[in-house]
């Protein structure tokens, strides 16, 4: 945690002016416009042409996010090439995969920014992915994405994915937005922005949301309820700009996880009356629990963040040519999560007390007492509780010395990071495999007696741990127009990793109260009140070269390489993993831009070494450790045939294997397999067509056709999950250039498609009924829109 000496330099140093690294540019009126746009996002100095640029870029507008209509942050990653985002798991709790790189979930290998700064530096933490910091709303102007290349020098040194959310601006009137929508199965939100003026050289812009409803997989209370609130205010000075900009967020939402669901071959349809795409076995019964240990839960705090995040850029020419940049953000909060974790597949209650080594005695509802028969289908789900308590403060500072043809840019990068974790898994109930599941209890004829209160265990696993990390990076970057057509760019970052903990540690396998027959106390977790410490440092280099060549100011290409490195994160050290990840990367790309066409595409290839997944399995986290290769194919684009009728795609080809990868404790060697989760095959195209009525009136109708290619949920691939193909659909109406109206539908036909197997019980394949957690069912949403 940091300390208060430490939290008062940061608050100065937020009040000072500061960074230009992710300024805000002025949003292009037309799509054709749009391709001329500076990039911000993993770059020198005030940013880079898209078609000068030696690396990949995504460059989602606002209008692109409306016609993508993502149901969450992670959601929106959908439409970049190359990324695998996996939203199912609602509001919060996604998995994000990048380009082939390995892991076993959450977003890895994904840095996001605000303006440019990483506001938590870690990518990923167990049960925190960064998309759960931070919401998309009407303050976000777009959202840049950029893939390997210079993202290994700039920011945190992420050789993978950095998402960057620039926010609007204030202008020289003063202008708003007011929207509400509402979904079909009746969850409501409202949308506020305003801005404009506070002066001859200063804007403001604050805004935000609030939303409440069940959500679609609805357990019969209130799941999803919170919002968010932005705001920034920019000076321009005689030389330079300052931006100070501030976000407040306080949102939750359900934590989606596996449901039962039938599989006949690659065909997944619904067990009993568990809807694929609506269902839930959280329901009023499981909401409110005592758990063993005395803990209170609430399944209504779901998954999601209560933080502030403060952040500022400055940009100042302190000499000819020369800049000095700086940006900062401090960010502190609680993330936590609470869901109902599945701990078996369904099945009757007479085979589970087969398993328990006898037969049914009785087995009753807890709420009722009526009994039931033993060819009661159950299920065994767990309520966990993990509770984070985070806090960040960055800072980058940055020279820029641009002479003529070449631009050398000299920084320096510092972190200050914690995670206070309390962890409670396990507590695992007894329930009727239906939606909204009952609780049960249960006694076997033996006299052994199964649950309690529908308990039929207690935690399994415990954390309670206090970590602080620190990064500090220094980084080189040359930027030389070699001719007109011709530049070329390389750099090299230094960065030296050192993190601490103190951990508590655990007893495993107590019997709580020293009666084997009441079997729902044995085999418990228990914090015992001692300790043990954990450190570890380390530094590395990372360094990239790239070389872009204009054939005409319509086509372009590029070539780059570059070597990248992560460290290891707080769970890995608490579990005794010290490897540091490494990440080689190859790639070329051809650029084509035309009224006609505008076409982006990469080939990449990636070497992959120090990789850990880890999974909890028996009750433990499982680690497997080792390498990777990955070539991969990145199509992005735009095709205007007629005058208001565009068609947006992207693609991605990817062949990803394991190598020199092992399971079982270095015993399993899984070389050759596929990388999990990851397709080889995924595309999106988006057509839309605007009909025109006068000058202010516009009908606007676009729909997104998805494919995602066979997986496999496990890193042994005997987990698979079949291709699904999903479409999306929606029209917008401006009545005039204040009033707007929408209609957007989510998985139209109500495909069903599953992102996950059981995590937890890997391997599994036997039987049609399988855990699995499939895409969110058909939904639509209808909105409405004042401009003033």
């Amino acid at each position: 945690m940091l300390n208060r000496t430490r939290l008062l330099a940061s608050i100065a140093l937020l009040a000072l002016p500061t960074t230009a690294f992710a300024q805000a540019t002025p949003q292009a009126a037309d799509a054709a416009a749009a391709d001329d746009e500076i990039i911000v996002t993993g770059t020198a100095g005030g940013g880079i042409n898209r078609q000068a640029a030696a690396f990949a870029i995504t460059n989602i507008t606002s209008d692109a996010i409306e016609k993508a209509a993502p149901n969450s942050t992670a959601d929106l990653f959908k439409v970049i090439p190359g990324v695998s985002a996996e939203s199912s798991g609602g509001q919060n709790g996604a998995n994000i995969f990048v380009r082939g790189y390995p892991s076993g979930g959450d977003a890895e290998f994904v840095t996001l920014t605000v303006q440019g700064v990483p506001f938590f530096s870690p990518p990923t933490l167990s049960f925190l992915e960064n998309t759960q910091l931070i919401r998309i709303d009407e303050t976000i102007e777009r959202v840049e994405a950029v893939r390997g290349g210079t993202g290994a020098l700039f920011g945190n040194g992420q050789p993978g994915l950095t998402v960057n959310f620039v926010q609007k601006e204030g202008g020289r009137d003063f202008a708003g937005i007011v929207k509400a929508s509402i979904a079909d199965y009746g969850d409501i939100r409202g949308d506020l922005l305003l801005s404009g003026p506070l002066g001859d050289n200063t804007t403001f812009m604050v805004g935000g949301y609030y939303s409440s409803g069940n959500g679609i997989r609805n357990p019969r209370f209130t799941a999803e309820k919170g919002g968010q609130i932005t705001g920034n205010i920019r000076h321009d000075l005689d030389r330079g700009s300052i931006l100070v900009f501030a976000r407040y967020l306080n949102d939750h939402g359900q934590w989606l996880l596996p449901i039962p669901v039938v599989r006949d071959g690659n065909k997944v349809r619904k067990f009993g009356n568990i809807d694929p795409g609506t269902g839930v076995l959280a329901g009023p019964e499981t909401r409110l629990s005592l758990l063993p240990d005395g803990t209170r839960a609430n399944l209504a705090d779901g998954r999601g963040a209560k933080l502030v995040n403060l952040g500022t850029n400055f940009d100042y020419e302190i000499g000819d040519g020369l800049q000095v940049r700086y940006r900062a953000s401090y960010l502190k909060g609680d993330a936590d999560t609470t869901g109902l974790v599945p701990a078996s597949t369904a099945t009757t209650a007479s085979a589970y007390a087969a398993s328990l080594g006898s037969t049914v005695g009785s087995l009753t509802y807890v709420n009722g007492g009526q009994a039931l028969p033993g060819t009661q289908q159950v299920i065994r789900a767990g309520t966990w509780i993990v509770r984070k308590q985070i806090e960040d403060f960055t800072n980058d500072l940055a020279l820029e010395w641009d002479s003529g043809n070449n631009k050398f840019t000299v920084g320096a990068y510092y972190s200050d990071f914690s995670s206070n974790d309390q962890w409670n898994l396990g507590n695992v109930h007894l329930l009727t495999a239906e939606n909204n599941a009952r609780l049960l209890n249960l006694t076997l004829a033996n006299g052994q007696v199964v649950t309690n209160n529908g308990f039929t265990q207690g935690s399994f696993f415990n954390v309670n741990a206090a970590y602080d990390g620190r990064e500090y990076a220094f980084y080189a970057v040359d930027e030389f127009q070699i001719t007109p057509d011709l530049r070329f760019d390389a750099g090299v970052r230094y960065q030296h990793y050192k993190a601490t903990g103190t951990l508590e540690n655990n007893d495993f396998g107590v019997d709580t109260d020293g009666n084997p027959n009441t079997l729902y106390n044995n085999g418990t977790a228990v914090l015992n009140g001692t300790f043990r410490n954990i450190a570890y440092k380390k530094g590395a280099w990372s360094w990239t070269a790239g070389l872009n060549y204009d054939f005409s100011s319509s086509v372009g290409a590029y070539v780059r390489y570059n070597r990248g490195n992560t460290n290891p994160f707080f769970d890995n050290l608490r579990d005794g993993i010290f490897v540091s990840p490494r990440v080689d990367n190859y790639e070329g790309g051809v650029k084509v831009r035309t009224d006609l066409l505008a076409l982006y595409a990469t080939l990449f290839h990636t070497r992959f070494s120090g990789l850990v997944t880890t999974v909890i399995q028996n009750g433990a986290p499982v680690a497997d450790i080792g390498g990777a290769r990955s070539t991969g194919l990145e199509l992005e684009g735009r095709l205007r045939p007629v005058d208001n009728f565009t068609i947006a795609f992207s693609g991605t080809w990817l062949d990803a294997k394991y190598r020199n990868f092992f399971a079982g404790g270095g015993t399993i060697d899984l070389s050759g397999n596929r990388v999990q989760r990851q397709p080889k095959w995924q595309w999106r195209v988006t057509p839309s067509y605007d009909i025109e009525f006068g000058s202010d009136s516009k009908v606007s109708l676009f729909s997104t056709f998805s494919y995602v290619g066979d997986r496999f949920s496990d890193t042994a691939n005997t987990q698979s999950l079949p291709h699904y193909f999903k479409i999306d659909a929606g029209v917008s109406v401006d009545i005039n250039r204040a009033l707007s109206l929408a209609v957007t539908a989510d998985n139209l036909t109500d495909k069903v498609g599953l992102t996950e197997g059981d995590p937890r019980t890997l391997g599994q394949t036997g039987g049609e009924v399988v855990n699995a957690r499939p895409i969110l069912g058909r939904s639509f949403r209808f909105s409405v829109g004042y401009k003033f």
